[in-house]
């Protein structure tokens, strides 16, 4: 497996000169199968060096193992280590700033009290002045229950709180978009609902994020219906706008036409059924679902209404089989299931120039190296990989788009618009097998996402 920035440690080791104890370090870090991003002296004597190394790890394990290997050397004593990504986290990652100065009474008088009443009184006449004259018009509420955070599970609000600071930094540094976490003490969801309608006249749209399928699916349709602001479930849409947008520019590579392709989809929960239903709007006819007990058709039992969609519009030939016996002939496999579900032998099966979408995080369903070998186009959720399906490719443009609107609702076709701008910020001589979705740092994706959200909220 490959390193990450994700475990990266500082590692404080003193050593004499004598010994070239950075070379022993160095060493010792590339033998453990690490890899050092930064040295630094921190002190230098005569008969004694400090010195921090950075370097990232694959997983904590691994981290623990460089550093044993590390203070067991008879010329290095570890003094200290430091977790990078817990020092990342210190405090949180969000602050509050104020956009108007403070430095005088007569600043006092026009923010706060006694010219603030005015302001009041010019919202209590007139609500919908609160978008104009507020934070409301650029702020979104990032909700949580906490009950499926990333892909660690129930953890509850406290727990998901790192991952919604980080969506809301998110929102700030791609679209400049005020965003701030609301995590939930509850997992039902009637509470849920009223939580959210009550806080709602703050925010000028609502991010669902982390929570668990099938209650996801009717948290999100109540609210759409109370609120008349937009409300997005990014696990939901924002997976399923960027694998929409991946597919448009990987089939141009291998030549076919969506409507044609035989789909393999592994995952039925939240991020499935929501990428199922945007490729069947944007023309999909052969879409075969599994799910942890297997394949999905009219036989299986219809437990929500997104699961229900998913019996009456997908698989239509009734297929029976397991997911091995499904690969064959495929033409698109799209996973956001588990890890190390298929085998290279399933890849080699597909009709052939396949496109594999292995999503699972942060192991995928195969090993990407492996399925290179058979399919023409591979897409993974790893930023260590090429074609990385990431949301944030989508949610920033999409806010800022529904904010500069003033949008109400989220439609189908609002999303498939935006699925087609992402497609189109990666030019035709840059399409390659490796490069079918554009950077997350590329800041066209923004502008063109906003700007087709603001052309469909008109239509």
């Amino acid at each position: 497996m490959n390193t990450s920035p994700g475990y990266a440690i500082t590692i404080r080791i003193e050593g004499t000169p004598e010994f070239q104890p950075v070379a022993e370090i160095t060493t010792i870090i590339s033998r453990e199968g690490a890899a050092v991003t930064a040295i630094d002296v921190v002190d230098s004597q005569l008969d004694q060096v400090v010195i921090d190394v950075t370097c990232d790890t694959v997983n904590q394990d691994h981290a623990d193992k460089v550093t044993t290997a590390l203070a067991a050397s008879p010329i290095l004593k570890v003094r200290k280590v430091s977790d990078r990504t817990f020092l990342l986290h210190l405090g949180g990652k969000l602050e509050v700033n104020s956009k108007v100065p403070l430095k005088n009474r007569d600043d006092l008088s026009r923010a706060y009290t006694p010219g603030v009443a005015r302001i009041c009184q010019a919202i209590a006449k007139d609500k919908s002045d609160a978008r104009r004259l507020t934070i409301k018009r650029n702020t979104v509420a990032v909700v949580t229950d906490g009950s499926a955070v990333l892909g660690l599970g129930n953890l509850g609000p406290e727990a998901a709180l790192p991952v919604m600071e980080g969506k809301a930094a998110l929102f700030k540094r791609f679209a400049d978009v005020d965003a701030w976490p609301v995590c939930i003490d509850s997992q039902d969801v009637d509470e849920i609902v009223r939580t959210v309608q009550l806080i709602a006249p703050v925010y000028g749209g609502i991010n669902l994020e982390d929570i668990s399928a099938p209650r996801c699916f009717e948290v999100e349709a109540r609210l759409r219906k109370l609120l008349d602001i937009p409300v997005f479930h990014d696990d939901q849409h924002g997976t399923a706008v960027v694998v929409l947008a991946a597919l448009r520019n990987g089939l141009k590579l291998v030549k076919k036409d969506l409507s044609a392709c035989k789909i393999i989809l592994n995952g039925a929960g939240a991020a499935g059924t929501a990428i199922a239903r945007l490729l069947a709007l944007a023309g999909a006819k052969n879409i075969i679902g599994f799910d942890s007990q297997g394949v999905i058709n009219k036989s299986r039992e219809a437990n929500s209404e997104m699961r229900k969609w998913f019996i009456e519009n997908c698989n239509p030939h009734e297929f029976q089989g397991n997911l091995s016996e499904a690969m064959k002939g495929a033409d698109i496999f799209i996973g956001v299931s588990a890890p190390n579900v298929l085998s290279e032998a399933d890849i080699a099966s597909m009709a052939s120039p396949s496109i594999v979408f292995a999503l699972a995080n942060p192991d995928p369903e195969i090993d990407p190296a492996i399925a290179r070998k058979h399919a023409a186009v591979v897409a993974t959720g790893r930023s260590d990989q090429p074609n990385q399906i990431n949301n944030v490719l989508a949610f920033p443009g999409i806010f800022r788009g529904l904010l500069d609107a003033g949008a109400k609702k989220i439609t189908d076709e609002l999303l498939v618009a935006c699925a087609d701008a992402i497609a189109s910020c990666v030019s035709e001589s840059q399409l390659n097998a490796s490069f079918i979705v554009p950077s997350v740092f590329d800041q066209a994706v923004v502008k063109a996402v906003a700007e087709a959200v603001r052309a469909e909220s008109k239509s």
